[in-house]
């Protein structure tokens, strides 16, 4: 058994590369080998967003607070609110993040492969983050 103690990790800011506006990311846990599973408590600002990009092996979004918007490619701006979970099939291109005006914190869980969790892309651009339903 292993504790991982609630503050050992300093947070983290989401890269400017990978991200747009204001989002802090707080590991909680990276499973050692076999096992490959990996999360992170992930804070975005009113605005912020992540860029679009896929997992290898899907990913799982549990949001605990707030209001955001997540998206899947050529699908319609969805809402997501606490206690929403949101799954994105392997290989699914998507993003997410806060809606305009009201922060959005999601616990994030994926698997990596081939020592990978995500293949970044492009950012999402103001026009598409703003576009309606």
């Amino acid at each position: 058994m292993e504790i991982k103690r609630n503050g050992s990790e300093p947070s983290g800011k989401g890269p400017a590369e990978y991200f747009t506006g204001t989002v802090r990311i707080d590991m909680l846990f990276s499973a050692p080998d076999p096992a490959r599973v990996v999360g992170a408590n992930v804070t975005f600002e009113p605005g912020a967003r992540t860029a679009w990009h896929t997992h290898p092996l899907g990913q799982t979004l549990v949001v605990t607070s707030g209001f955001g918007r997540a998206q899947r490619w050529g699908g319609p701006i969805e809402e997501i609110r606490p206690g929403d979970v949101v799954w994105f099939a392997p290989g699914e291109k998507h993003w997410h993040g806060a809606a305009p005006t009201t922060a959005m914190t999601h616990i994030a869980i994926q698997e990596k492969f081939d020592g990978k969790t995500v293949d970044w892309m492009e950012k999402v651009s103001d026009e598409q983050y703003e576009a309606s339903r």
